[in-house]
């Protein structure tokens, strides 16, 4: 199976597949972190010359713009700051669509809890990385066309840290990256957990449907 991971530079997704025999190849601005086929450039162009090459693919277009914790800076008290914000979601936006809708037979599409599901629509799956096996939280949203849900693999007991002030609860990968830099804030952060990985290339890089294979 021919298997394009749109958006990634860590190449963790990427690597899930290639382990179980597909040929699998990263896209993105930045270059890879690892020595698995890479594409570095605008995956629109990719798309545009190799569309119908492709058996899956999945993405994680950027969510700067998209996630509800970053609705804040929309407040008029953050326009003269921010001019640009509004047109930069509404790009971001379509670009999120035009990766979901892309005439590929099979397509995942990755994004946290954001604007999507009530401009576009509402996710097919919410998983967890604790669902998978790295005790971690963080609530990832699934857009799928011609894909089963994932099912959980591992449920482990995530790490949640509660503030000194007794305020909220935080997770450890969040606050580990904290004091990074920004570029490499983002980096940390967007990475794939790798169980997550791992149950997409398992479940999702076979012919047999999912529904088939559970009877």
């Amino acid at each position: 199976m021919k298997v394009l991971i749109a958006c990634e530079f860590s190449q963790v997704v990427t690597e899930a597949f290639t382990k179980l025999g597909h040929y699998a190849m990263s896209c993105d601005l930045l270059p890879a972190e690892k020595t698995y086929p890479h594409y570095q450039g605008d995956v629109i162009d990719l798309l545009n010359n190799t569309w119908d090459e492709w058996d899956m693919m999945i993405a994680f277009p950027p969510c700067t713009y998209l996630t509800v914790s970053g609705n804040r800076w929309f407040k008029p008290e953050y326009q003269a700051r921010f001019p640009d914000r509004i047109k930069q979601r509404e790009a971001a936006a379509d670009f999120f669509i035009y990766l979901a809708e892309f005439p590929i037979a099979k397509i995942a599409v990755e994004n946290p809890v954001g604007i999507m599901s009530r401009i576009y629509r509402k996710p097919d799956q919410i998983v967890q990385p604790f669902h998978f096996g790295s005790p971690e939280r963080k609530t990832t949203c699934l857009w799928l066309k011609g894909l089963p849900p994932l099912l959980a693999t591992e449920i482990a007991d995530p790490h949640i840290y509660r503030y000194k002030n007794g305020k909220g609860t935080d997770d450890r990968w969040h606050m580990e990256s904290i004091s990074l830099p920004p570029l490499e804030r983002m980096k940390f952060r967007s990475r794939t957990f790798e169980g997550i990985a791992r149950a997409m290339a398992t479940q999702w890089g076979i012919e047999q449907p999912m529904q088939e294979r559970l009877e």
